[in-house]
């Protein structure tokens, strides 16, 4: 799930559901409630630990600051030197995904239906909305905050594109992470952990009573945010009135992508087909790793 969203387009709720812990984190960040603060200040951390699954949430949760950390840096380098490849790998990763979580729904009717449609709108749109211009202040990182990790945990909706989209990801995903800037991670760790759990609530209510209709949206999520995922697009970056590359702190500001073609069949379009084969084999083989843990 680190992994994942450190990646624009890419969201650790797919894989979470692909995996069959989606439901599980999502009760258990739900959990986070006035039982659990009564625990906490009335001394009770064994009931307070089981209250809120404790256990499973600390090893989701270190996977994820690990993974972040660690691959924050592997994925600046590629990204910089090799964007076809990771781009390639990961639209292998969601296209695989659409078909994993599809089938677990129970009954395709006109409602379902539709929720796949809206879904594949919305996540779509992302592609034609133009990215904010960073902003470093206290207020707006933690509405970063809070805004990214609701769609992190949300299948096909990727926290880092909406940092994007907000201005803010090379400041946080990169820059931040990658240099352990706790003045702007802090700000956005709060108003992560306050989004993940007023959402949680009624992600679990609308889960629980509609689950094939909310598994459909949520494909629907996945199947829009392919095309973010393309693995050839030029990047466009903002300029003046005057035409003139707009920069801050040294860096061009994104605006968007432009979706291209290959021109030539060759080597790079080769490895990046051979890629996107293994994103497909690694949701195969996360799949099967998910059933066999499950079935034991």
């Amino acid at each position: 799930m680190g992994a994942a969203n450190v990646v624009p387009g890419v969201s650790g709720g797919t894989i979470a559901l692909i995996t069959g812990i989606f439901q599980k984190l999502i009760n258990s960040i739900k959990a986070f409630d006035l039982t659990a603060l009564k625990y906490l200040l009335t001394g009770k951390f064994k009931k307070l630990a089981q209250h809120i699954n404790l256990d499973f949430l600390i090893a989701v949760f270190a996977g994820v600051a690990v993974s972040i950390i660690t691959i924050a840096k592997l994925f600046g380098f590629l990204m910089d030197h090799y964007p076809v490849y990771l781009w390639s790998f990961f639209f292998g990763l969601i296209l695989a995904s659409i078909y994993f979580v599809g089938k677990t729904i129970d009954n395709w009717n006109l409602s379902t239906i539709i929720c796949l449609v809206i879904g594949t709108a919305i996540a779509g749109s992302f592609m034609v909305l133009k990215p904010a211009s960073e902003n470093d202040s206290v207020i707006y990182l933690f509405l970063c905050g809070i805004i990214a990790a609701c769609s992190m945990i949300l299948p096909g909706l990727s926290g880092s594109f909406v940092l994007i989209l907000l201005g803010n990801y090379r400041l946080v995903m990169i820059d931040a992470v990658n240099n352990l800037d706790f003045m702007i991670l802090i700000p956005v760790v709060i108003g992560a952990g306050v989004g993940l759990i007023a959402f949680s609530h009624f992600l679990a209510w609308i889960f629980k009573k509609y689950k094939n209709q909310t598994i459909a949206l949520l494909s629907g999520f996945i199947l829009g945010s392919l095309g973010l995922l393309w693995p050839w697009k030029n990047e466009i970056y903002l300029k003046d009135e005057l035409g003139n590359l707009i920069v801050k702190k040294g860096e061009n500001v994104l605006e968007g992508y432009e979706w291209v073609l290959p021109q030539h069949f060759n080597t790079e379009v080769i490895l990046a087909i051979v890629f996107i084969v293994i994103g497909i084999i690694t949701i195969w083989a996360t799949e099967y790793l998910a059933t066999k843990q499950e079935n034991n």
